[in-house]
């Protein structure tokens, strides 16, 4: 894309064609492309046969007055910035261009550089309110997302998610890797109506200990090296609102000293800070570690038992494969928007046998290759599991009445994961991210296995 394609246009409606001259040369060093019209309705041609960010329109036309244009150029794109320029400055012009939508005022004559610092200021506004717009939609797609699907195998999760949107208290959601342990928290965030509030969510596992201090906590200027300013850190930008803590389990020790800190007193203290700060903030945890086998070893008891005040715990699929149907229908909308497809009632039961490791991750994940890859109305993803997990999926337990001896699902897990890190030849963190696991619980596991 040419540089010339993210110019702004700045157009310029005024019978003075030394000063529209005088302007455009003031500009020509800057991104915005000046275009002049000397007339009513020469400027009407330009703003109805071109996106026009910001007008400057002179009240005395030779064919009409500023003020009728205002709302036509408005109804052509309502971002449009007017600012009215007038040589017969006074009270009753300035109110009645403001209330035909102008966005500033300028009395003539006027310094360039007054003129360029209303430009620069329109054109922010439009920035800005294009972020804001953007920041509600993404806001609103989030409260329309945050919807949890399940039935009996998820009452009681369901029940205490309800019943943490009602409170402030300290939640610690639990669950295997893809049972929507972030999908929980953004239920109980906006279930609590708190659509405009911030939602901050880190990763524990995906920082080093160097770094997450700093990424939680921020710092003041000159705290180590590199701190070249202050800055705030993810518990204060998440004020008002909630911080959600995925994979907690990996925090190291000294941090979680810390938090239990912020929990107790409802302050922080910025790296480097001689001084806390108050902080409102609900927190939301998340682990799919067995906290039983960390506690008071890489996990502080008394931390757990502050985060725990309402704990949930998310049963893995295979553990609920009634759902698995409602789960396709569900997804199979959200992948597909303006395309009709549906998935046979043979698919639904195939799927439902099948074990899932990656558990609704993973599910979404075949559902997505499967709207990518197949043609057609009818979706068949059981095609796209694969030879060794379509045999996985009638394998449930050893039999123990005479029959045929059959795997378990952790022989049939750490053979998946090896044959993973063959594939990989032994990289960890790429086996990590083609198990869709975090790498934290890729190594947990390789420990269990030795």
């Amino acid at each position: 894309m040419s540089a010339q394609s993210w110019k702004r246009t700045l157009l310029i409606i005024d019978d003075d064609r030394v000063f529209c001259d005088a302007v455009r040369d003031y500009f020509s060093d800057e991104s915005v492309d000046v275009v002049a019209a000397h007339t009513v309705a020469d400027g009407r041609a330009v703003f109805t046969g071109r996106r026009v960010d910001v007008v400057l329109l002179d009240q005395k036309l030779p064919d009409g007055e500023g003020h009728s244009l205002c709302t036509a150029i408005l109804e052509y794109n309502d971002e449009t910035k007017i600012i009215f320029a007038t040589a017969f400055p006074s009270f009753e012009h300035a109110v009645k261009a403001l209330k035909a939508g102008a966005h500033d005022y300028l009395s003539k004559p006027f310094e360039l550089e007054e003129l360029g610092l209303a430009v620069r200021q329109a054109l922010r506004m439009i920035e800005l309110e294009r972020y804001e717009q953007l920041q509600n939609y993404e806001r609103s797609k989030a409260v329309d997302e945050a919807v949890i699907i399940g039935g009996k195998g998820l009452s009681e999760a369901l029940r205490l998610v309800e019943l943490a949107a009602t409170t402030d208290s300290p939640v610690l959601i639990t669950g295997e890797t893809g049972t929507g342990k972030t999908l929980a928290a953004k239920a109980i965030h906006y279930r609590r109506g708190a659509a405009q509030a911030p939602f901050v969510s880190i990763n524990c596992a995906a920082l080093p200990e160097t770094l997450i201090e700093a990424e939680l906590f921020g710092y003041e200027k000159g705290a180590f090296t590199g701190a070249v300013a202050s800055k705030r850190g993810l518990i204060e930008m998440a004020e008002g609102g909630t911080i959600f803590l995925d994979e907690i389990g990996e925090m190291p020790l000294h941090t979680q000293a810390k938090l239990l800190g912020i929990l107790e007193d409802r302050q922080v203290r910025r790296l480097g800070g001689v001084s806390s700060r108050p902080v409102s903030v609900r927190i939301i945890a998340a682990t799919g570690v067995n906290m039983d086998e960390t506690l008071g070893r890489a996990f502080r008891k008394d931390l757990y038992y502050r985060l725990s005040v309402i704990r949930i715990h998310l049963p893995p699929l295979r553990e609920r494969r009634e759902d698995v149907p409602l789960l396709c229908d569900h997804l199979v909308r959200q992948l597909t928007s303006s395309r009709v497809v549906s998935l046979d009632a043979s698919e639904y039961a195939v799927l439902a046998r099948y074990d899932w490791p990656g558990n609704v991750r993973e599910l979404k994940n075949l559902l997505e290759r499967a709207v990518l890859l197949q043609k057609g109305e009818q979706l068949r993803p059981s095609e796209l599991l694969g030879d060794g997990a379509a045999r996985s999926h009638v394998i449930s337990s050893r039999s123990d009445s005479g029959g045929e001896t059959i795997d378990t699902l952790a022989d049939l897990e750490q053979r998946h994961i090896r044959f993973a890190l063959g594939q990989r030849s032994g990289n960890l963190s790429q086996t990590a991210r083609a198990l869709d696991i975090s790498l934290s619980t890729l190594k947990r596991k390789l420990k269990q296995m030795d």
